[in-house]
């Protein structure tokens, strides 16, 4: 099993910004950690970074050709505004999960909204680093339980 790990835009300052929400813990450290845990639920998985709209468009496309079973995707503030990467991501026919690592249900409110949410199988908020870790749990168990055999 396969799964791609996305991260948005300024998720590559993670550690230097806004540590009142996101903590001190930067994207390698996370990575790190999310890749311990596919080893341990014995997946193989790929990360991918880009503050730049349409590159996240086109790994989306790549992806649509077949060769993930499942995603991980915190798209930052493309998460409240991009219809282009939801329209990409509507593409796929595998398991999405958005992860944020604040609770944005509690944030500014322009934040609480999510044009990903309706094409992405869920959600996890709030929860820090943790919100990767259990997204990609989630997103593995949904993707053992619907793929062909």
């Amino acid at each position: 099993m396969h799964i791609l790990i996305l991260h948005g835009v300024n998720l590559n300052m993670l550690g230097k910004r806004d540590p009142a929400h996101y903590g001190t813990v930067t994207l390698e450290e996370i990575n790190a950690r999310l890749a311990a845990l596919a080893n341990e639920l014995d997946v193989e998985i790929s990360f991918f970074q880009t503050n730049h709209e349409g590159e996240m468009v086109e790994r989306i496309h790549l992806a649509s050709a077949g060769d993930i079973d499942g995603a991980v995707f915190n798209a930052g503030a493309w998460t409240h505004y991009s219809y282009a990467i939801m329209d990409a991501l509507g593409i796929l026919r595998v398991p999405v999960v958005e992860v944020h690592m604040s609770n944005i249900h509690a944030r500014e409110p322009f934040r609480r909204r999510s044009v990903l949410a309706p094409v992405c199988s869920g959600s996890i908020a709030g929860f820090g680093v943790a919100s990767y870790l259990l997204a990609l749990r989630a997103v593995a168990e949904i993707a053992a339980t619907t793929r062909p055999a």
